[in-house]
């Protein structure tokens, strides 16, 4: 028996070695040129409409924290037992009939196009007048429909499951791409996928957290306990129960040029506007090295002077006359610009609502929060603990609810009542709108086949107690003083 082998098996031999070389060195030059690429290429879409800009425009969440595109595109058709329907559009993001992609994301090309958050993705709603009327968006308002935690778990059970490989992806990919070059192929086969399901997996354990927590639900984010988790590495699982849950609403984003120097987020740890703003896209996915300052910079200069939209139905003009009294009496100088409390944080001690989120924010949040872009002019310096939550102004409070920081009240009639009075238990996510108590409509758990959020304010950091402004007026009066606040 010869060592060496016959003459046929020496040149298979060397044809299978030869090939296996020649995919080695493909895939040593596609990382090469992906890695120079990455450097070299940095190229967002971007958009001549400002407001096209603030739904789709970059912010810089691409480089790091994006998914690639075609990755990205074909997650609910691989993993469509992981949503509550089919497509994105079942965790509430917006799509609009002409865009590729839903409100909220933005398209960057760093060598191959990537996907990432934008600030519309937490403040862009929806609002219907009838469950039978068309959709209407409304940018700069709190997303009253989106489910941004929904998204979060979607994309890291996604990345935890057996299908999320080459293999299963590609073919998938290659269907509704209509074919990637060679180059392309290899790239995504022995790069992006990959890559793409090991950072997923390694978000999912930092987030991990999110299962001890009540779900959030539609129009909520816990806005610093990711931070803590995935920019500072604080050990979750050490911190104490009420330092682990801190969900809020999404607030509205307009007319921001009269908030500059008031106590701003909920608990007002921070009165400069430019700051907040870096900081919110640190939330959605930006870094210090890869923020997008001028095209940020645009949105803030829109949002600086952008006005709260009017209330669109008939208001009852006398009954509003007597509102405005009441209003003034009871409300402006906490709630309206120049107010003498407005923009000031009120102890917990006298507002007397959930204390979950002004317990989040602790003394090591802020000592590593004012670390962030250290090195650069903008170093984060304003950031502040304090006791209790901020008086904010009422502009277009009518597109805000449900109401108080944390979304635990439907209605502002609702938020007249004594908290034993309010509804212990509602639902989020419809966007059909209830002109008589000022709210959405919360008492409808299912249109069609969607299935609203129901709210238990039992939970922790759900309660709706405190905010007794009010609550002594009569029924008459309540009914004013909501007529009035339509035009606020």
């Amino acid at each position: 028996m010869s060592v060496i082998g016959t003459p046929t098996s020496l040149a298979n031999s060397l044809k299978t070695a030869f090939k296996r070389l020649w995919i080695f060195v493909l895939v040593a030059v596609a990382v090469a040129i992906f890695f120079l690429f990455s450097v070299v290429s940095n190229s967002p879409v971007d958009y001549a409409n400002i407001e096209d800009h603030f739904k789709y425009g970059s912010i810089g969440s691409e480089p790091v924290n994006g998914i690639p595109y075609w990755i990205w595109k074909v997650l609910p058709e691989i993993f469509p037992d992981k949503l509550p329907a089919r497509g994105y559009e079942s965790l509430g993001f917006i799509s609009e009939p002409d865009k590729d992609l839903p409100i909220g994301f933005s398209k960057r090309r760093v060598f191959i196009d990537r996907v990432g958050l934008n600030c519309a993705v937490c403040h862009t709603g929806t609002l219907r007048e009838k469950v039978s009327s068309d959709r209407q968006i409304i940018t700069a308002m709190p997303a009253n429909v989106t489910n941004l935690e929904g998204y979060i778990k979607f994309i890291s059970a996604a990345a935890l499951d057996e299908r999320f490989t080459p293999r299963r992806m590609l073919p998938e990919i290659e269907k509704i791409s209509g074919g990637l070059n060679p180059i392309q192929k290899l790239i995504y086969r022995y790069l992006a996928i990959p890559q793409t399901r090991d950072a997923l997996i390694n978000q999912g354990s930092q987030l991990a957290f999110l299962n001890n927590q009540p779900d959030w639900g539609p129009g909520r984010v816990d806005t610093f306990n990711p931070y803590k988790a995935m920019q500072f590495h604080f050990p979750m699982d050490k911190l104490r129960e009420d330092e682990l849950v801190g969900t809020v609403d999404f607030p509205s984003v307009w007319n921001q040029q009269p908030r500059e120097g008031l106590q701003l987020h909920w608990d007002g740890n921070n009165s400069v506007v430019d700051e907040r703003n870096k900081s919110a896209a640190l939330g959605a996915g930006v870094t210090p090295t890869t923020i997008d300052l001028p095209r940020i910079q645009r949105v803030a200069d829109w949002l600086w002077t952008l006005p709260a939209p009017k209330y669109p139905y008939a208001i009852n003009e006398s009954l509003a006359s007597t509102g405005e009294q009441l209003f003034a009496n009871n409300c402006a100088s906490c709630h309206v610009f120049g107010g003498s409390q407005v923009g000031k944080v009120v102890p917990i001690e006298e507002i007397g609502t959930d204390p979950y989120r002004l317990n989040s924010y602790t003394y090591e949040t802020l000592s590593n929060q004012n670390t962030l872009y250290a090195g650069y002019p903008w170093r984060f310096k304003n950031f502040r603990k304090t006791n209790g939550y901020a008086n904010i102004p009422l502009d277009g409070v009518w597109l805000r609810a449900p109401y108080l920081h944390n979304g635990s009240v439907p209605s502002l009639r609702e938020l007249l009542e004594k908290p034993e009075n309010r509804p212990g238990q509602f639902y989020r996510g419809n966007d059909v709108y209830d002109q008589e108590k000022v709210g959405f409509v919360s008492n409808v758990a299912a249109e069609n086949s969607k299935q609203f959020f129901k709210f238990d304010t039992t939970l922790p950091g759900n309660s709706n107690s405190g905010h007794l402004y009010g609550t002594e007026l009569g029924a008459d009066e309540k009914a004013a003083l909501v007529e009035y606040m339509k035009k606020l």
